[in-house]
């Protein structure tokens, strides 16, 4: 079966190992320099939080419905996921074949399915639970999406 990129020369999908074990991951095609638009967000659908959600608001998560669905979890990510300007951007300079990966808890609040973290970064948070779970100082230490800014505005005043 042949399967068709969604981003043709701007990133690919590497498979690895089987279907049911997640070690899937996108990789660059081209470079990307740092603060460079890589994508702008297009045909997402909103659905319900899943695994393969993306959280744009405090209330509301989408589908990427493009193989961006392959972007992997990191605690030192190579792109920032804006979801208020619906674009994917390059946090640090990419070459060809480096792999593309955005800090979950940027969009995340709550993860529909809580995994542990092999991104072996000197910032590496552990469990990857969602912005909620995540003491500010950690947070702080990431480019965050407005809505979790909020939430985390909220929590913090509760305390």
């Amino acid at each position: 079966m042949l399967s068709t990129s969604s981003h043709p020369g701007l990133f690919k999908v590497v498979h690895q190992g089987d279907s049911e074990s997640f070690t899937s991951k996108l990789i660059a095609e081209r470079e990307f320099k740092q603060g460079q638009v890589i994508v702008e967000l297009q045909n997402l659908t909103v659905g319900p939080k899943r695994y393969s959600s993306v959280q744009i608001s405090a209330d509301d998560h989408v589908e990427l419905n493009s193989d961006l669905v392959y972007l992997n979890h990191s605690c030192n990510p190579s792109t920032y996921l804006d979801v208020q300007r619906r674009r994917l951007i390059a946090l640090k300079d990419i070459c060809p074949s480096d792999e593309l990966s955005f800090f979950y808890p940027s969009t995340e609040w709550d993860m529909a399915q809580p995994f542990d973290c092999w991104c072996g970064s000197f910032k590496c948070i552990g469990k990857v639970t969602g912005a909620r779970h995540i003491p500010t100082s950690t947070l702080e230490q990431s480019m965050l999406n407005d809505h979790i800014i909020q939430l985390i505005q909220e929590r913090d005043a509760q305390k």
